[in-house]
């Protein structure tokens, strides 16, 4: 293989470093990449994650009020939906996001 995408990370990354030719890379979106197995198998590894930031959160929601960005939201779902919803994404044939509303479920006491 020349490229290797991870979205499992484990054993299953651990693995990846054999099944990429020299010179290729691994690119793992939720651990990091071994330094050292990489120098091994000659290959280039990445780390692409994202790590939750309240701050960048709380600007992206201003720009959000402010009209400055706006989100695609394909569908809304109400909470109690979420098979649904899950079925709507899994066919890969929704335009934005699919949304999950708590506001309008009932309250348990």
């Amino acid at each position: 293989m020349d490229v290797v995408i991870d979205s499992v990370g484990g054993e299953t990354l651990a693995r990846s470093y054999g099944v990429v030719k020299k010179g290729g890379i691994v690119v793992s979106l939720v651990a990091e990449v071994d330094k050292a197995a990489l120098e091994a198998h000659g290959i280039r590894g990445e780390f692409i994650g994202v790590r939750p930031d309240g701050q960048r959160l709380e600007e992206i929601t201003k720009l959000i009020d402010a009209g400055a960005l706006k989100p695609l939201v394909s569908q809304v779902f109400p909470l109690s939906g979420a098979t649904k919803a899950q079925q709507a994404a899994a066919t890969h044939h929704t335009r934005g996001k699919i949304v999950l509303k708590v506001a309008d479920e009932p309250t348990s006491n």
